[in-house]
């Protein structure tokens, strides 16, 4: 399957929930990526510092620092993921923060889908900035 890319129309046919279930697999890999580049070390150890980049109460903080960098539309998209329904809670995460973590891979599946690389990269490096890996692994 070719990767082409959506047009900004197209993509918002997509239902948010949808987008985040692509966007989860695209943050999950931004994070594996991440985390093998700072440090070469046995497997388990990468899962558990992935583990922990990924869950719900950490990707909710990240939609704290994604909502002051997105442009007008980006927001439009974040919201939307925020806002979708059906989402069940699971035990480790309150209503709010697994909404939250909806609305931020909603928002890396949207872009995906736009083909938008270099501003996925752009907000996980942010993301990721006021983070100390270091100490997790």
């Amino acid at each position: 399957m070719e990767n082409e890319k959506l047009t900004e129309r197209e993509a918002n046919t997509y239902s948010p929930l949808s987008l985040a279930f692509l966007g989860d697999s695209v943050y999950d890999t931004l994070v594996r990526e991440y985390l093998l580049r700072i440090a070469n070390m046995p497997v388990a150890k990468l899962h558990s510092a992935k583990v922990k980049l990924v869950c719900a109460e950490f990707q909710s903080e990240a939609y704290s620092t994604l909502e002051e960098l997105l442009d007008e539309r980006e927001l439009a998209v974040l919201k939307r993921g925020r806002n979708a329904t059906g989402n069940t809670v699971p035990k480790h995460a309150d209503a709010v923060e697994y909404r939250r973590a909806t609305a931020v891979e909603c928002l890396f599946g949207y872009l995906f889908l736009l083909g938008r690389t270099e501003r996925i990269y752009q907000l996980f490096d942010s993301i990721m900035a006021g983070t100390d890996v270091s100490a997790d692994i």
